[in-house]
């Protein structure tokens, strides 16, 4: 049987193969605005609908939790699923989108795929087994090689490589507020490919990601992890969840970046 990460695989695989016949046709795609404020389109739904008909066909005992259907089905074993990450970019015609497969098991992130479909790259994890990334061509990757992160540069925030995601012209002024105490002493530099990736793969040292879901999360944070960095959310927390988050190449640059942030967010009570 289809071990769960050539599942993940293969999954996500046949998503960025439904979004990419979107892509290909953006002035005829329809876009309507989520109660949240949030873009969606048809691609978003059929990108979603196309991996949950793999994941059921495969394994049709387990949850399914994904951004445009919700959740179906209950179990120890729940499949998180984000169609399409980064629909602002999608349909601008940018080609940093992503298609998020992860898989969680007992509360636990236990494999992630990340594929960017518009630039031709697939990165995964699995728990205990490393991170990789290679090139595909429709269901076939090739150059398959694994990434670590930077362990060469010295451990200081100040001249420190930070991507900010979403993109400049996508934050609001709170989250620019919020991420304003690190960005002063970081060098912030744009990221061509998600700011998580890279730091999973050694180009940048930290990541912050302003606003998200857990299925914007499941599997970056994996992927960085078995990188060897370090994912959490602003409060601290480690398993993904809603609010904003940070990645970082290492765990004592992961907790300086967190408490700049959290004397930032609270300057008033430091030194009582």
């Amino acid at each position: 049987m289809e071990n769960d990460l050539l599942l993940a695989r293969r999954a996500a695989l046949t998503g960025a193969a439904v979004g990419l016949r979107y892509f290909a046709t953006l002035a005829q795609l329809p876009r309507e605005l989520k109660s949240d404020g949030s873009v969606v389109t048809e691609a978003d739904r059929a990108v979603e609908a196309a991996i949950r008909e793999v994941l059921a066909d495969a394994r049709p005992d387990d949850a399914v939790l994904g951004e445009e259907g919700g959740q179906s089905g209950r179990g120890g074993r729940r499949w998180i699923v984000d169609p399409i990450d980064g629909t602002a970019l999608f349909i601008a015609g940018d080609d940093r989108w992503l298609v998020l497969v992860a898989l969680e098991e007992a509360g636990e992130i236990v494999v992630g795929v990340a594929v960017v479909p518009a630039q031709g790259s697939i990165w995964w994890a699995q728990r205990g087994g490393g991170a990789f990334r290679a090139d595909f061509s429709g269901p076939t990757a090739t150059d398959e090689r694994r990434i670590t992160v930077d362990v060469d540069r010295r451990e200081a925030l100040r001249g420190s490589r930070l991507g900010v995601i979403p993109t400049d012209d996508e934050l609001l002024p709170a989250e620019r507020e919020m991420i304003a105490p690190l960005s002063v002493m970081t060098s912030t530099v744009p990221w061509s490919t998600h700011a998580a990736l890279l730091v999973a793969s050694g180009k940048l040292d930290l990541a912050i990601q302003a606003r998200g879901q857990v299925w914007d999360y499941a599997a970056t944070s994996l992927i960085v992890e078995e990188a060897g960095g370090r994912y959490s959310g602003l409060d601290g927390q480690a398993q993904p969840t809603p609010g904003p988050a940070l990645f970082a190449r290492s765990g004592p640059m992961h907790a300086a970046a967190l408490e700049v942030l959290r004397v930032g967010a609270h300057p008033s009570t430091e030194g009582r």
